[in-house]
């Protein structure tokens, strides 16, 4: 999945630095703050798009002594960066806008029109290509929230430029720009905060550690307690746990083991999990082991 989601993030990256250039251009000769803003929003996406496509490039590469986990992070890194460069986007435009109330400027309703018009479907493409990618992955998402913030730029853009066309009415240019850039700013937020509870190793949204405890030890045999779990992602989709696990009389270490893999795996998705036995000091009771976890 991860050579698909580079693919289709490399297309949507040629598809909107190309068409920024053009409506950077048109903003600045039709005089429009909100196509300014939207080739402002195409250039971060395109920013965006680059970071995660290399993000993915490097992410592929394999464990070394160094990074035992190989570069796998650097996916989540990416997408707190694609969040900052929202807010610092949301900044600007709310300045533009300020700027533009106080000192009104002539836009050409005509080729602000007709270029908008071509941004929206440039972003509904790329909108498509990236969500036949993995959705839940927190670097396709961040893109797909740059987009849909463009999406709704180029919406806004051509009601704008119908409003002045019509009326002649300046002040709908910065005021639209405004209201996009408060429906891109609650999305910034939620992938803000996805990416750094990645990077700081929260517990994944379907794990909650005491209920995983207590169905590990009522499902599978041989199980007699669990301790000292921890559940974390490397990466968007790449939970991993580390536990400690006592045993009944007579059970078999190894078969235990294998059965909680298997549902870790099952059931949460963890594909890589260590797991430690914990023996009393004699080192062959297991049902005394329980008493020796804290």
């Amino acid at each position: 999945m991860s050579a698909s989601n580079e693919r289709v993030v490399l297309i949507g990256f040629l598809l909107t630095f190309t068409f920024m250039i053009a409506e950077v251009i048109a903003g600045l000769m039709s005089g429009s703050l909100a196509l300014i803003a939207d080739a402002g929003h195409m250039l971060t996406d395109a920013a965006a798009l680059l970071l995660a496509w290399a993000a993915f490039r490097f992410g592929r590469r394999l464990s070394d002594s160094k990074r035992t986990f190989g570069y796998m992070r650097l996916e989540v890194v990416a997408g707190l960066i694609n969040a900052v460069t929202l807010f610092v986007l949301v900044g600007w435009i709310a300045f533009e806008a300020v700027q533009r109330f106080m000192t009104p400027h002539e836009v050409l309703a005509g080729p602000m029109f007709v270029v908008a018009v071509l941004g929206l479907v440039v972003n509904v493409v790329v909108f498509f290509v990236l969500s036949r990618a993995d959705k839940e992955h927190v670097n396709i998402r961040g893109a797909m929230v740059h987009v849909l913030g463009d999406l709704l730029g180029s919406v806004a853009a051509i009601t704008a430029a119908i409003v002045i066309w019509l009326t002649g009415w300046m002040p709908i240019d910065p005021i639209l720009s405004v209201l996009v850039s408060l429906l891109v700013l609650r999305s910034a937020w939620a992938l803000f905060r996805n990416s750094l509870h990645i990077l700081m190793e929260g517990t994944p949204g379907n794990v909650v550690i005491e209920d995983l405890s207590k169905a590990l030890e009522a499902k599978v045999p041989g199980l007699k307690a669990v301790r000292h779990v921890h559940v974390w992602s490397i990466t968007s989709g790449k939970p991993v746990a580390t536990l400690e696990i006592g045993l009944t009389s007579g059970a078999d270490a190894a078969t235990v083991t294998r059965a909680v893999k298997a549902a870790l795996l099952a059931d949460y998705g963890i594909t890589h999990s260590t797991i430690e036995v914990v023996w009393n000091e004699a080192g062959d009771n297991c049902a005394l082991a329980v008493d020796a976890i804290p």
